[in-house]
């Protein structure tokens, strides 16, 4: 199990800040239970309004969060890649994580990473915050972003 070990998402009061959700279109089932794990998150964080931004795809996550994040205090990432027969998921996993990372260096805006990278369907329904699922990474995504732009704001 990935979540095995990780300590529980740390919610913080982000109060005040401009938060912004890049989801991916791709898989809509798994999409909209990150995407509503998100906005539980940033609303346990006092966050009652962020803007979503809808991408095709987790590959486009990066530039749409590049463009975004001169407005934002965070930004939360959310996609998902499933393995399948072919080296595609090696590519787009790789980009959206050096991406999203180089996109959150270069700006100093924080970057939840809410892509999930699973090898078959089971997987991602598990980890997306569904009714059933053991995992909510759409909810630690954005925690994550609100807790770094906390910390970070008094720098």
């Amino acid at each position: 199990m990935s979540g095995h070990g990780a300590p529980p998402p740390e919610v913080v009061d982000g109060s005040g800040l401009r938060v912004a959700v890049v989801a991916a279109s791709w898989h809509r089932q798994v999409m909209d239970g990150l995407l509503d794990g998100a906005r539980r998150g940033l609303d346990a964080c006092g966050i009652a309004e962020a803007d979503v931004v809808r991408v095709p795809g987790t590959f486009e996550l990066s530039v749409a969060c590049a463009r975004l994040a001169a407005s934002y205090d965070a930004l939360v990432a959310l996609g998902v890649v499933i393995r399948g027969g072919t080296p595609h998921f090696d590519y787009v996993c790789t980009a959206a994580t050096h991406g999203l990372t180089d996109v959150s260096v270069r700006t100093g805006t924080p970057v939840g990473f809410g892509v999930l990278t699973c090898d078959d369907d089971a997987q991602a329904v598990d980890r997306a915050g569904l009714p059933g699922s053991s995992e909510d990474k759409g909810f630690e995504a954005a925690t994550a972003a609100v807790a770094t732009a906390v910390t970070l704001r008094g720098r």
